[in-house]
């Protein structure tokens, strides 16, 4: 998702004006604000001036320009352009794309978790997105390690295994000692360290330009009057441990043989998450929401008992904290989620946005829509391989089931790569029109 450089942000006014003409400066200054105030409307609950639409974007904006992916990480100023004329095209109430990722930082560090175009050697087609590749980064007896010392585990352990050209990190340790002199930092410059230290600092150069090149989209669209859906980003807790340190079957034997073990680590997650979130109450941002794909939470994935103690639980806990923070949580449910629904319904009112991409949205209406704003479910299949008339068709049905009282924000049932052009234009002119408050 699009992202807010925060220090930016603080030490100057959030709304940069266009430099063309005084009335386009209040024109785009005022759709700034609307946009804002209508997907503000919809998670409070209420009735706007119509329903918003802020689909999620993949690869989308870049394959619809003939941009390839892998301008998006070595290519910065034609994937900006891209994206530009996409917003301009389309005029979402929200930009949802993703920041610039740089390839030059991966190659440099041997990431091992993706492989993306334009690696040297991939075989990772231009126009594809990256492509994730599961490892297991931590065992399951190292689960005492990882809690007792997170930071020294990520430092000595995580990184040099995830990241291979940062093997030099996996001997720092600082020994309690006799402190009277330099001695206790010996492990910091041992040749290893120092070489892991100078290639860091090249990987961060190569992230500061991408992050640079995605605070200048963000800004441009900003002055063109398009608010970010998100501010924040964050992931459930037992997610994170399936994902990037135990690997999904991993994760799934672990909720049977250590499963006291796996709660502490969610635990802990969550609470190293919600100190991370502090930014939000000392950045004056007009948008504060934290988007959580949630990737492991489908029906069949665990049992009832096991999502609630171990997934819903700890992710509950950030939640509340964002909540009290003033930020909205995004929970961007993935997979079939029709059994799920009732435990969603354990939310404060009005603060919350739930995403589904497969449930029956007249049950979520049904339990969920006095409690929190929903999205999605349209089938991103019928952008891609259907008709026009299939796209307005369906797009007129989910409105018609979710629209009624408010509470509702128009988006797919997953993040767009490919699609018709043709059934773009028709899902947002739909939405424009048939979505009005009528």
């Amino acid at each position: 998702m699009s992202e807010i450089n925060v220090n930016e942000t603080a030490s100057s006014s959030w709304f940069v004006k266009d430099l063309n003409t005084e009335g386009m400066e209040k024109n785009a200054e005022e759709l700034f604000n609307e946009r804002i105030q209508r997907v503000e409307d919809a998670v409070a609950l209420k009735e706007s001036d119509r329903i918003p639409i802020a689909p999620m974007i993949g690869a989308l904006p870049f394959f619809l320009d003939n941009c390839t992916y892998k301008d998006t990480m070595y290519n910065y100023p034609r994937a900006g352009e891209a994206l530009i004329k996409f917003y301009n095209d389309f005029k979402p109430d929200a930009t949802t794309h993703l920041a610039f990722t740089s390839g030059r930082s991966n190659e440099i560090a041997q990431s091992k978790m993706i492989d993306w175009p334009g690696r040297p050697g991939t075989r990772v087609p231009d126009f594809s997105t990256y492509q994730v590749k599961e490892y297991e980064y931590m065992t399951q007896d190292e689960y005492p390690e990882l809690l007792k010392d997170y930071t020294g585990f990520m430092l000595r352990k995580y990184i040099p295994r995830a990241f291979p050209a940062l093997q030099g990190l996996s001997d720092v340790r600082i020994v309690p000692s006799i402190i009277l002199n330099t001695t206790p930092m010996g492990s910091l410059y041992s040749p290893a360290a120092q070489e892991a230290f100078s290639l860091l600092a090249q990987i961060g150069k190569e992230d500061g330009l991408a992050a640079e090149a995605s605070n200048a989209v963000t800004n441009q669209l900003v002055s063109m009057g398009f608010p970010p859906f998100m501010t924040g980003a964050g992931e459930v807790p037992f997610d994170i441990l399936g994902d990037y340190f135990r690997g999904t079957l991993a994760a799934l034997t672990d909720q049977l043989e250590c499963p006291d073990e796996m709660e502490a680590a969610c635990y802990m997650l969550a609470d190293i998450q919600i100190a991370s979130y502090e930014y939000f109450k000392h950045v004056p941002l007009p948008v504060k929401r934290v988007f959580f794909p949630m990737h492991k939470g489908m029906d069949g994935f665990m049992s009832d008992k096991m999502y609630e103690r171990l997934y819903w639980k700890p992710l509950k806990k950030i939640i509340l904290a964002l909540v009290d923070m003033g930020v909205t949580p995004v929970l961007y449910t993935e997979g079939k989620y029709f059994t799920r629904i009732q435990q969603l319904a354990d939310l404060p009112k009005g603060k919350v946005i739930i995403h589904f991409e497969q449930t029956d949205m007249v049950e979520a209406k049904k339990v969920l829509g006095d409690i929190a704003c929903i999205s999605g479910n349209l089938p991103i299949y019928l952008l891609e391989y259907g008709t026009k008339q299939q796209v307005i068709d369906e797009c007129k049905r989910i409105i018609d089931i979710c629209a009624p009282g408010g509470g509702y924000i128009f988006d797919t049932d997953g993040s767009i790569d490919n699609a018709k052009r043709e059934n773009v234009e028709a899902m947002f002119d739909t939405v424009m029109t048939y979505g009005k408050n009528r």
